[in-house]
C-alpha cells in the first residue's frame, strides 16, 4: 500500500500542465523512465527538477530500490567525498565507519542536485565512479561495484562554466546522455491558470 502511495505521489500525472513544453516533458520521461542512462536536468530554481527525477525514478523498475538526493550546494568542499564515497573507520581521530550516498542508492538512483557548484577535484572523482562503476571509501583499498543509474540537476549554465574552467567537459558529456529541461512559468504561460487553480 505504501509503494503504491508514494507511486502515485510522484507519477507524471502530478506534473502539472497542458502546454507543448510540459507535454513534451511528460513525454519524454515515459520514454525514458527503464532506461539507465545518465541524465542531466537542467532549469531555473523552483522549477521542479527534484520532482522530475522522483518521477524518472518512481514509475520505473528502480522503485523498490533507494532514491537518494545530495545537495553538492550545501556540503564542503572537505566532506563531499566522504559524504558521497563512504569513509572506513579510524581514518581519522573519533571518526566512525559510514557508508556514502552512492553505496546508499546501490541498485537505485542517486540525484545530485546543484551539480554545477561542486568543486573540480570532486568532479574528477565523480566522474571516475561512473565510468567505472566501483568506488573506494576515504580510507580504504578496496574497490567495491555498485549498480545505480545517476540523475543530475543544475540551475548554473554548465557549457559557460566549462568555458571558464570551473567544469569538467567529459564529466558533463557523461551527464548528458539524456538532457531534460525543466520550463519556468514564463517559458509556459498557458499553465499559470492550472497552477494556481491547483494550489
Amino acid at each position: 500500500q505504501l509503494r503504491k502511495e508514494v507511486h502515485a505521489q510522484f507519477s507524471t500525472h502530478n506534473l502539472l500542465g497542458t502546454s507543448p513544453r510540459m507535454q513534451n516533458l511528460i513525454r519524454l520521461i515515459d520514454q525514458i523512465q527503464e532506461s539507465s542512462v545518465d541524465i542531466l536536468i537542467t532549469g531555473e530554481n523552483g522549477t521542479g527538477k527534484e520532482l522530475v527525477a522522483k518521477a524518472i525514478h518512481y514509475n520505473s523498475s528502480r522503485s523498490r530500490h533507494p532514491f537518494v538526493a545530495v545537495n553538492c550546494a550545501s556540503l564542503p568542499e572537505n566532506l563531499l567525498e566522504s559524504e558521497l564515497f563512504g569513509i572506513e573507520k579510524r581514518v581519522a581521530t573519533d571518526v566512525d565507519f559510514r557508508i556514502g550516498k552512492f553505496e546508499q542508492a546501490n541498485g537505485g538512483t542517486l540525484f545530485l542536485d546543484e551539480i554545477g557548484d561542486m568543486g573540480l577535484r570532486a568532479q574528477a572523482k565523480i566522474l571516475r565512479v561512473l565510468e567505472e562503476r566501483t568506488l573506494e571509501r576515504v580510507g580504504g583499498r578496496t574497490s567495491i561495484p555498485i549498480e545505480i543509474r545517476i540523475l543530475a540537476a543544475t540551475n548554473k549554465d554548465l557549457e559557460s562554466a566549462i568555458a571558464r574552467g570551473r567544469f569538467r567537459e567529459d564529466l558533463y558529456y557523461r551527464l548528458k546522455v539524456v538532457p531534460i529541461h525543466t520550463p519556468s512559468l514564463r517559458e509556459r504561460p498557458e499553465d499559470v491558470s492550472l497552477l494556481a487553480n491547483f494550489f
